[in-house]
């Protein structure tokens, strides 16, 4: 202690404990240009554009014309698919296989971070996917669109943001907390393939329309960087080594960017020739058969580019340790008698008690 400080009277002899750092830590946070400063910017801007992007595919697609006439065009061309129809007819048990999937995913998403015994890191997790179903729920039940109704008159309901690519997509983004740092490009990448594979099945069953599950994926995406972006606000990330997660996931991740190049590539370059499709029926089957490969290649592109936009963002961030160590120095703590490579755990000397006077 220097010789200008004076002790507290009446102060406590409880030592500091690693909680105790919580304000240092809080203003080193806040300092502009730190590391959880930059963490928190660009996952914000993530959330905001995923957000941006969520309200133009709804815009382009659900109230306008044209684009409902070209999902319903990907939904009707299905038929049309003779590979489609060939998968479908050939493995009758997909469907039950893609809910099983989709169970079994919560299940590896919890397990995981409770067998880790992350367990703050495992409840934001599975908050993110409660929350993404339920903007989902009520997008479905609330955003403005045109009434659709069958043959029969009777309503038809609402599939805008898909329910399975939600979870789908939440699960495989869920995991950038839960997994270890090491693993965590496999881990990513293998289930944003699977959940590709999930998006891609509704659209040929006819669930969904493409638009449905491009705007499941942003949802799923803008309430993940949301979520890292409070998660870096509180300064629980910290940088991580720079031999990391990349070359073990090079088998996962070399094809999920080659399927989003291809299907975001594709799709936008068939985009314009099946947005012309006349006003009324009939329409040709080659055209109705293009645009539902057109809605595929999109959905895909948008699912691949989302798990590799949260991986890009949590490049060399760890979110699965304790904040890094502050190291204090000055004239303060050397007037302290604290030696200079002494690791301190709090922003005051080794007197733990005291005042400045």
């Amino acid at each position: 202690m220097a010789s200008y400080d004076r002790l507290r009277a009446g102060g406590s002899p409880r030592p500091l404990e690693t909680g105790d750092t919580w304000w240092y830590a809080a203003v080193a946070g806040e300092a502009a240009g730190s590391f959880s400063t930059r963490v928190r910017t660009r996952t914000r801007r993530a959330c905001l554009g995923a957000v941006l992007l969520l309200t133009v595919v709804y815009a382009g697609l659900v109230l306008t014309a044209t684009g409902r006439r070209w999902g319903d065009a990907a939904v009707t061309g299905r038929r049309a698919d003779g590979v489609a129809v060939t998968i479908l007819r050939d493995h009758p048990s997909l469907a039950g296989l893609t809910t099983f999937s989709l169970v079994l995913g919560c299940v590896v998403l919890l397990a995981t971070g409770l067998i880790r015994k992350r367990y703050a890191l495992t409840g934001a997790a599975a908050g993110a996917v409660v929350t993404a179903l339920a903007v989902t729920g009520l997008l479905q039940r609330y955003a403005p669109r045109p009434r659709l109704v069958d043959t029969s008159g009777a309503l038809l309901p609402s599939g805008f943001p898909s329910v399975q690519t939600t979870l789908a997509v939440g699960i495989a983004l869920g995991l950038v907390l839960v997994a270890p740092y090491r693993t965590r490009a496999l881990a990513v990448g293998a289930a944003t393939l699977w959940a590709a594979a999930v998006g891609a099945y509704t659209i040929a069953s006819g669930q969904h329309r493409p638009g449905d599950v491009i705007a499941a994926a942003l949802v799923a995406l803008a309430v993940t960087s949301g979520l890292l972006a409070m998660i870096a606000r509180r300064g629980k990330v910290r940088p991580g080594p720079r031999r990391g997660p990349a070359l073990p996931g090079l088998p996962v991740t070399v094809p999920l960017v080659l399927l989003a190049l291809a299907g975001l590539g594709a799709g936008l370059w068939l985009l314009g020739d099946t947005l012309a499709l006349p006003a009324t029926a009939p329409y040709d089957p080659a055209e109705l058969r293009l645009a539902h490969r057109c809605g595929q290649a999109l959905a895909a592109g948008v699912v691949a580019a989302a798990g590799l936009i949260v991986l890009a963002l949590l490049r060399r961030v760890d979110v699965d340790g304790p904040p890094a160590p502050y190291r204090l120095g000055g004239p303060f703590v050397e007037a302290a008698g604290v030696p200079h490579d002494a690791e301190l755990m709090g922003p005051f000397t080794e007197d733990r008690d005291h005042e400045i006077s």
